[in-house]
């Protein structure tokens, strides 16, 4: 097995152009401030998970979510055009819970902290 595999490297040129794509020419508001934080293609390169984090955090969640199911075929059209790939991944998108999770475990340790120095 190679140490880099294609699925990979297709994954993260679908990160650059898809995060170009929202930047420059997407005129949807709901996807507007949103960042992509990852992608990952499947061995055969028939599904893309792309992982987003909207600017709003979770409360915007499900507005993004909406805004990426409508625009779903114009990203996959416009990403074929730029990728050139035989057959274009099919766009799954989720909401990156990982930020939360890291903001969870930031504000637990302070806690910790100034309980220490308070005890």
């Amino acid at each position: 097995m190679k140490p880099y595999q294609r699925s990979i490297r297709v994954g993260s040129r679908i990160r650059e152009e898809l995060a170009f794509i929202l930047r420059k020419e997407i005129q949807d508001p709901r996807l507007a401030e949103t960042t992509i934080t990852g992608v990952e293609v499947s061995r055969d390169l028939r599904i893309a998970k792309i992982y987003f984090v909207p600017f709003g955090g979770i409360f915007d969640c499900q507005l993004v979510m909406s805004g990426f199911v409508k625009a779903r075929g114009y990203l996959k059209r416009l990403l074929a055009q730029r990728l050139g790939l035989r057959y274009m991944p099919e766009l799954n998108f989720f909401y990156d819970e990982s930020f939360d999770y890291g903001d969870r475990i930031e504000r637990l340790l302070k806690q910790l902290d100034t309980d220490r120095h308070d005890g």
